[in-house]
């Protein structure tokens, strides 16, 4: 089985005050830290960038399992980078989480390899969060799918399974200063343990 990732990394960062995906965190950037999570469970990992594109190449540069790839459509939202990237897959099952999750650990990716679902989501106390786990049937529904205007749609119809995990980080994204310092603080934890 083949498994490959997307990252969505072209959004403005318009909440956070700063470009958000190249901000430190505990001495990588937090794109660095959202490719961390998923790099062991996948052959090829798929960052769509759009704008600021330019700051991220150089971050990415060192991660050999690493393509970048332009959308030039990235102002129409999120789902513009969906689809792009899933263009970009080939694997039998794709993760799909956009960049500002730092905190997803290994132990999701891991964990979510072993439910056969069409479309999986981990769960924290209930709560869905990131990533999104397809299979390469579901990614060719949404790709030949015309009247779907996002992801969350498209899964709502197909339905999906959950998994309970034990990692907050599947919930915590950066949009806000606030978020980083919170992300911040929550990493510093994992480290001291």
């Amino acid at each position: 089985m083949i498994v490959e990732g997307i990252i969505l990394a072209a959004g403005f960062s318009s909440r956070a005050g700063a470009y958000k995906l190249t901000l430190n965190l505990n001495g990588k950037t937090v794109i660095e830290r959202c490719i961390k999570g998923m790099y062991d469970a996948c052959s090829k990992i798929i960052v769509v960038g759009g704008y600021n594109i330019k700051r991220l190449a150089p971050v990415l540069d060192k991660y050999s399992k690493v393509k970048l790839v332009y959308n030039e459509n990235y102002q129409l939202g999120m789902f513009s980078s969906v689809i792009k990237g899933f263009k970009y897959t080939e694997g039998d099952k794709v993760f799909m989480i956009p960049g500002d999750y730092p905190l997803v650990s290994y132990d999701v990716y891991k964990s979510l390899l072993r439910i056969n679902a069409n479309i999986v989501i981990p769960t924290y106390e209930g709560t869905k969060g990131h990533p999104v786990f397809m299979n390469r049937k579901m990614i060719n529904l949404l790709l030949a799918e015309t009247c779907i205007s996002n992801l969350r749609e498209f899964i709502s119809e197909q339905g999906f399974a959950t998994l309970e995990v034990d990692c907050p980080g599947i919930l915590m994204d950066i949009d806000t200063p606030e978020d980083y310092v919170h992300a911040q603080n929550y990493s510093n934890r994992l480290l001291v343990r």
